[in-house]
């Protein structure tokens, strides 16, 4: 009777130490994620470089510039203590994604518009900035509402939400539109003055960099755009410090500070 008396105590320390072990392992998980930029000593970034004002790309510096750049140094500087211990890779709508689910990147900070779909791919930190989607049309083409290119060609980001706002807002008006998909924005301009689109549509801040003297933003808004720093879906306490990081960026006014800094409403 002792003897198994001495092995149900062995069992109940056992059991004790193995609980211990496993809510050890899962507060170490839960730093792990953190702990490895850490050790890797940089924050991997996705950008935009072709984006003025959010994430552009001199082409004759080389140096990537842009509110969503300064973003991601303000991360680095909470997680590295240095706000340059960043790594920037440039990707498009298409691209950011993947290269999140690979592990190839961190986070992605990148006109990345949260959407309910979205969130069951990728985690994303409440909104930073919120947009609307937008048409730039050529001056002389005589275009004021979306109305006035039924039956007429869009040009749209690849993966991007414009399509499907623009077809909504079409189908309720009862009329239709085409559209033309392309890899980058720049590529999209190139189409609208060469004639093979009849307008460039994306959000309106994004358009702010492609005006130019011969083309005019339309002043109807559509579907409202609401950019969140992404993670991947498994990065959970990433997340969470990221998120707090952004809310905490908005009540100290940094946020705000950031948007007039890059001249953005």
């Amino acid at each position: 009777m002792k003897l198994n008396r001495k092995i149900v105590a062995g069992l109940i320390l056992m059991a004790g130490f193995s609980a211990l072990a496993v809510a050890g392992g899962k507060k170490d998980g839960a730093a792990t994620e953190i702990d490895a930029i850490k050790k890797a000593g940089v924050l991997k970034v996705g950008v935009k470089v072709d984006v003025p004002k959010f994430g552009y790309k001199d082409p004759t510096t080389g140096v990537i510039s842009g509110m969503e750049i300064d973003i991601a140094k303000a991360i680095a500087k909470d997680i590295l203590g240095d706000p340059e211990k960043v790594s920037f890779q440039a990707v498009t709508a298409k691209t950011r994604g993947p290269l999140l689910d690979s592990g190839e990147l961190d986070m992605v900070i990148a006109t990345f518009t949260i959407t309910e779909e979205r969130k069951l791919s990728y985690n994303f930190t409440d909104p930073y900035y919120t947009d609307g989607i937008a048409l730039l049309v050529k001056k002389d083409a005589g275009y004021s509402v979306l109305k006035d290119l039924a039956g007429k060609t869009v040009g749209v980001a690849q993966s991007a939400t414009t399509k499907k706002a623009l077809e909504a807002a079409a189908t309720e008006g009862g009329y239709s539109l085409k559209f033309a998909e392309f890899a980058s924005y720049p590529e999209i301009k190139t189409a609208l003055e060469s004639g093979r689109v009849d307008a460039f549509s994306v959000d309106a801040s994004i358009l702010g960099g492609y005006v130019d003297d011969k083309s005019v933003i339309l002043s109807e808004r559509f579907s409202p755009q609401n950019y969140g720093v992404a993670t991947k879906l498994s990065n959970k306490a990433l997340a969470q410090f990221v998120n707090d990081k952004v809310n905490a960026m908005k009540s100290s006014g940094e946020l705000d500070a950031l948007v007039a800094k890059w001249g953005l409403k």
